[in-house]
């Protein structure tokens, strides 16, 4: 009898959480893999605004009159007019994440508080070129250009 004993007790309890977790440790690990590389490709879209080149402090005020420009009408602006033509034009396409996409943004000074403003939004597809005339006192949008003419229009006339 005293052997029996003795190998029960020399014989170590089996931790059933420890053999859970040897079986399926591989599996919960490319679970978490699956769910990082998920969320690290849904954080890192681009998006118009985000791809819009860095500019001086007073080039930067200009095309911040022109992108929150609404109309006076509130809600819809200038940025959501260029992002919705980007996006009509390129459906069911990430084309701010494409190797190709290229937007030039260029401000100019005219005439002391008058600003002309280009916007050339170049990709795969082909292009789209946009020019308006801010004026910075009277925060004014003009244009001669009839894609950004319909821009401005766009905006003016929301509902």
């Amino acid at each position: 009898m005293n052997k029996e004993s003795k190998k029960k007790e020399d014989k170590p309890k089996k931790n059933n959480l420890k053999s859970f977790l040897k079986k399926r440790a591989p599996f919960y690990l490319a679970a978490i893999a699956l769910i990082v590389i998920t969320a690290q490709g849904i954080l890192s879209e681009k998006s118009f605004e985000s791809s819009l080149p860095e500019l001086s402090n007073e080039e930067q005020k200009i095309v911040d009159i022109l992108m929150k420009y609404d109309g006076g009408n509130g809600g819809y602006t200038m940025m959501n007019a260029i992002t919705d033509q980007i996006e009509d034009e390129y459906k069911d396409e990430k084309v701010f994440d494409h190797k190709k996409t290229i937007i030039e943004l260029n401000v100019n000074n005219v005439n002391s508080g008058d600003y002309q403003v280009i916007l050339n939004f170049k990709s795969h597809k082909g292009e789209m070129n946009f020019d308006w005339k801010v004026n910075s006192e009277t925060k004014e949008i003009t244009s001669d250009n009839t894609e950004s003419k319909y821009l401005i229009d766009k905006v003016n006339f929301y509902d």
